[in-house]
């Protein structure tokens, strides 16, 4: 419905309603947990939310119905559903006691068995009419490096988000609420990023500069946010996951942005479908490799202070609780400690992840925000290069599907 050059600042706004559902999230749900209610009504709470959802759309989203053959690719559905969860459920696993090692007999069939599906669905993606995932879309240039970008944004988000509120509620002993609350820095950072940069790129066309920052910044935040501890001031975790909140916001809407300018209007959903699509891999497969790390780290260190304080351990210790309360105090420092310090690490190894998001956008060609619905077809051999005045309009109504776009067209 927008061109590229105007879609920004809508980005912006788009990212600015989520950092606030992403604020309210965490709030809603930690007072559910700490109510009577219990953590199972943070489900139910939201049925009625996508009742809600589903009623404004149905009421106020007015598109044109264009009628398309579309055959579906079953095949490569299945494929790529079955190599992606495969090396999920495979990093989920991997490198704990009660299941597997890293290096293991298992690990190879997993992993060799995703290779193998993966391979196929590329496979059949190049022979099938209609792909679930284009490959001459993800082949080009500022699709794949947003996409390897997306992937590295993705562990960042998604593995700060997550293991950020455990560390304030283990680590710091805080309430779910009040951890919620704590997390309110990053979810402002985030809308500011969102809504300035969008802003900012309608009013210039230029968007690479702001790729650059905030990949910058996701690595100034992750790598400041690598000094926390159990000890730390809760003023300067709040400035630390404030940049970290500014840098996603920066980046998440505006790689979309980066491709959806780059493609036909046609191509569109597919090419942001892939973007979002390995994003959100990416960050299940971070999830799991860090949280795998943490709970190593967590156990490690914690061994290692309970037996520096001479407090014996039986078995040795496998994480830290959720919930210390009833722990001797003494334990219970030595948990949060642990649990600080093995947090900062996670972090440290995100930091290290978006350099990849840093290297994958310096790479990208910036091209100029189209202000068309759709990339102009070139000139047909042997026609001048200046169009009739009854083929202008023809060609700006084609390209626009309301006054005001035909307007932004010319």
């Amino acid at each position: 419905m927008i061109p590229p050059r105007d879609r920004g600042k809508y980005s912006g706004y788009m990212g600015a309603v989520m950092a606030v559902g992403t604020a309210g999230g965490p709030l809603l749900g930690g007072f559910i947990v700490d109510s009577p209610l219990g953590w199972r009504w943070t489900f139910f709470v939201c049925v009625p939310l996508a009742v809600v959802a589903l009623i404004l759309l149905q009421i106020t989203l007015k598109i044109e119905h264009i009628k398309r053959h579309v055959k579906i690719d079953w095949l490569g559905s299945i494929l790529l559903t079955s190599g992606v969860s495969l090396l999920l459920i495979w990093v989920s696993f991997a490198g704990n006691p009660a299941y597997y090692d890293w290096i293991s007999r298992q690990s190879a069939a997993m992993v060799g068995g995703g290779v193998v599906l993966l391979a196929l669905l590329v496979l059949v993606e190049s022979k099938v009419e209609q792909p679930i995932i284009p490959l001459k879309i993800i082949s080009e240039r500022t699709t794949a490096l947003a996409i390897i970008a997306s992937v590295a944004v993705g562990i960042a988000m998604f593995g700060s988000t997550t293991f950020l509120g455990q560390y304030f509620q283990v680590a710091r002993g805080a309430t779910p609420t009040e951890a919620g609350l704590l997390t309110l820095p990053m979810i402002a950072g985030n809308l500011t990023g969102s809504v300035v940069s969008g802003l900012l790129i309608s009013r210039t066309g230029k968007w690479k500069g702001y790729l650059i920052g905030g990949s910058i910044l996701l690595i100034g935040g992750l790598g400041l946010a690598a000094t926390m501890d159990h000890t730390t001031e809760l003023w300067q975790a709040g400035i630390f996951t404030a940049i970290l909140g500014v840098g996603l916001g920066m980046l998440m809407q505006n790689l979309v942005l980066a491709v959806q300018n780059t493609v036909r209007a046609s191509d569109i959903g597919s090419a942001s479908a892939s973007v979002a699509f390995f994003r959100s891999v990416g960050g299940a497969i971070g999830v799991s490799v860090l949280g795998a790390v943490l709970s190593s780290r967590v156990s490690e260190l914690a061994t290692q202070g309970l037996a520096a304080a001479g407090i014996p351990v039986a078995g040795g210790a496998t994480g830290a609780s959720m919930d210390l309360v009833d722990m001797p105090a003494p334990v219970r420092e030595i948990m949060r400690a642990a649990y600080g310090d093995a947090t900062a690490e996670v972090f440290l190894i995100s930091a290290g992840v978006a350099v990849v998001a840093l290297i994958s956008v310096l790479f990208i060609k910036e091209r100029p925000l189209r202000r068309t619905l759709d990339i102009r077809p070139e000139a047909e051999p042997g026609r001048g290069r200046r169009l009739s005045g009854a083929s202008a309009a023809a060609s700006a109504s084609a390209e626009s599907t309301t006054p005001e776009l035909a307007s932004a067209g010319r």
